[in-house]
This record gives structure tokens, C-alpha cells and sequence, in this order.
């Protein structure tokens, strides 16, 4: 009983402390820890002014300003700061949200955009590699859209696409015996909100499916193995996300092995924090099929804080949504807890913790790494 205790309590610490579970802590530990973060990367910009555009000067005039607010979001330099939170807990397997990919074509005109701007997940990767880091994506799947449109130059008119993608990264530089993964899945999901605007083309066109989807693979740890799916849901209609959930619940997460959830759900825990939009019943329907949120699970009462955040005494709240999106406001407007690790059948969470929601996250030139923070956990594969 004690070791047991001591093997649990060791896989906290290591979790929670600075500079955590990183290449010096050597050895893997000899019980089955499995090591997950969920990370939304933030595409750069809000995309509602693109969305909202009524003819096609508008549309130009969005996407100008949009893509604008991308380079000024500067992901290489947030990619730095990213890394530097997955190097710190060296995760078994991350689950990424917006890993988007830039695209263009100069000068606009018929065909698609092909000359990459920005690839966020190999930028990532790249940043990872130079700290010696090694992670490869197992499965990746397009979601939410893969959507192009005109923005203005000085030279004139040039093609912007966004590909949108979830992406689930593992390592690669463990041996089989410690970890492995196995049946790597990706789809999208058959729910889906379709999006009529005059500027983009409907009528007489159909409308843009904006799609949605998740990854998953099978994650071995030590002999113990446990199905691991990552996703990021629809925010702009509840009934497609409830729906997107039961599809998750009826697909990958339909296992006689334990499972774990990784993802930005876009629906508040409980109603804490909710802001229109995300007081869905997604969170309460994944609770109820029997999963337990790893976060409620592992952080313990806070002096003076109480589930709302306010004085009184209460869980940490975890918010993890939303910062300006420009990401320099000076501080921290996260206010709802909508990003989850949340886990069924013999897994034990022993730590959870937030990454990228500290002044000292953030860039030299002030940017926060995200607009959203990210949740690892620490979980025991029974």
C-alpha cells in the first residue's frame, strides 16, 4: 500500500513541479503513467469578420485584416514558447486543436493555394526537434474548413487558404517495452454546420461545410494499454456539438479498453464561466457515459476560491478560454473552463495542471502562446 501511494504521489510531483518530468528525470517510471496534454495552437486571428461579410469588398476587406492579425500573432515565436511547455512535461502523446496550415497564390485567380506561409504543426515539430525533443503525428484529420478568399497587397490581390487540422503527436524516442502506440484512427464527424453568407458564394452555390473531427490512437505503457481520442468540437451550434459527442461516444470511444478524452469540447464545465454558446450539455453527456474529468479528479480545494472563482473557499476553477486576439492583452482574460482531459474504465488520474495561463508564458514580445490555456495530466494506467 505505501509504495503504491508513494508511486502515485511521485507522478504528481513530477507533474507539478517547475521543469517537470523533462529529459533529466531519465528513467520512465515503473508503473504504467501515462503522460497527455490537450493544446488548442490558436489559428491567429477571430474568423467572424470573414464569416460576416456581405459582398465581395467586404469579404476582401475581412480577410485582409484577418490574415493581418495572423502575422501579427506570429506563431513561430508562440511555437517557441510551446515547445518549451511540452519539453517541460515531455507528454506521452499530445493532443492538437487548430494546427492550421497558411496558404497562397499570387496573384489570386482559378486554382487552390499551394505555397505554404505558415505550417503550424511542422513549425512546431521543428521546435520541438532543435530541444531535442522527439514527437511525430500519428494521425491528423482537416476539420473545421479548408477555406480560401482573396485579400488585398500592395502588389494587388492574392489568395489566402486556411486549412484547418487536429492533430494527435506521440514520441518517438522511447522503447517499445515503456511506450507504443497502435491503430491510429482519424475521421470526421457526419454532424456538421453548414454556412450560407451571400460574400462566400451561396446562393446559388451550396453552402461551406464547416467540418469537424478527431484523431485517436491505442497507447501501450508499460503492458498496460488505453485508447486515447482527441478532438475539438463545434462552438457555433449546440445541437451539432451534442451531436458530434454521441458520435464519439458511439465511435472511438465505444472500446472495452480504458479511455481517454483529450480535446477543446466548447462546452463549460458545469456552467462555471460559460459565456454564450458554451452552457452546452456536451460536458454533462460525457460525464454521465461514465467519464470523470481529470481536472476535478486532481485539484483540490483553494483557499479563498470557490467554483466561480470567487471568494469563499472552492475548487481552482482551471479556466482556460479565451485571451484577446491580438494575445497581448497584459492580463489574463481566461474566464471559462471549456479545454479537457477527461478519462473511463481503469485509468487513475493522479495530477492535472495548466500550461500557458502565466505572465511568465508568455513571449518576449508579449504575446500569450494561445488564446487558450492547455490541461496536462498525469494518468495510471490500472
Amino acid at each position: 500500500m505505501i509504495r503504491r501511494w508513494f508511486t502515485a504521489a511521485l507522478g504528481a510531483l513530477l507533474l507539478l513541479a517547475p521543469g517537470s518530468l523533462t529529459a533529466a528525470s531519465a528513467a520512465e517510471p515503473s508503473s504504467a503513467h501515462l503522460r497527455v496534454l490537450t493544446r488548442n495552437l490558436y489559428l491567429g486571428a477571430d474568423l467572424g469578420p470573414v464569416l460576416a461579410a456581405g459582398n465581395p469588398q467586404a469579404l476582401v476587406a475581412a480577410v485582409t485584416a484577418v490574415y493581418a492579425n495572423v502575422q501579427a500573432t506570429n506563431f513561430p515565436e508562440r511555437a517557441e514558447a510551446l515547445a518549451d511547455e511540452i519539453a517541460d512535461s515531455d507528454p506521452h502523446l499530445v493532443g492538437l486543436q487548430e494546427a492550421v496550415l497558411w496558404r497562397s497564390q499570387t496573384p489570386a485567380g482559378p486554382g487552390s493555394a499551394t505555397h505554404v506561409e505558415y505550417d503550424f504543426l511542422q513549425i512546431l515539430l521543428d521546435e520541438l526537434s532543435s530541444r531535442g525533443k522527439h514527437y511525430a503525428a500519428v494521425a491528423t484529420v482537416v476539420v473545421g474548413s479548408d477555406f480560401e478568399a482573396p485579400r488585398s497587397t500592395p502588389s494587388g490581390l492574392q489568395d489566402i487558404r486556411l486549412t484547418d487540422r487536429d492533430v494527435l503527436l506521440a514520441r518517438t524516442d522511447l522503447p517499445a517495452r515503456s511506450f507504443s502506440v497502435a491503430n491510429a484512427q482519424a475521421d470526421q464527424f457526419e454532424n456538421f454546420l453548414p454556412i450560407c453568407r451571400p460574400a462566400l458564394g451561396c446562393p446559388p452555390n451550396p453552402p461551406i461545410q464547416v467540418r469537424r473531427g478527431w484523431v485517436a490512437a491505442d497507447a501501450t505503457v508499460r503492458g498496460h494499454t488505453a485508447r486515447v481520442v482527441s478532438t475539438h468540437l463545434e462552438p457555433a451550434s449546440p445541437a451539432v456539438q451534442e451531436a458530434q459527442a454521441d458520435e464519439l461516444l458511439a465511435g472511438p470511444l465505444n472500446t472495452a479498453l480504458p479511455t481517454v478524452l483529450l480535446g477543446d469540447l466548447n462546452s463549460a464545465a458545469g456552467g462555471v464561466g460559460a459565456q454564450p454558446g458554451t452552457d452546452t450539455q456536451t460536458y454533462n453527456r460525457l460525464l454521465a457515459a461514465g467519464f470523470t474529468d481529470a481536472w476535478t479528479a486532481t485539484r483540490g480545494r483553494k483557499p479563498g476560491v470557490t467554483d466561480a472563482g470567487t471568494a469563499g473557499g472552492g475548487r481552482d476553477p482551471g479556466f482556460t478560454c479565451c485571451q484577446a486576439a491580438d494575445l497581448r492583452n497584459p492580463t489574463s482574460t481566461l474566464s471559462q473552463r471549456i479545454d479537457y482531459v477527461l478519462y473511463r474504465g481503469k485509468v487513475t488520474a493522479l495530477a492535472s495542471k495548466l500550461v500557458g495561463d502565466r505572465q511568465a508564458d508568455r513571449t518576449p514580445s508579449g504575446l500569450w502562446p494561445s488564446d487558450h490555456a492547455g490541461v496536462k495530466s498525469v494518468l495510471r494506467l490500472r
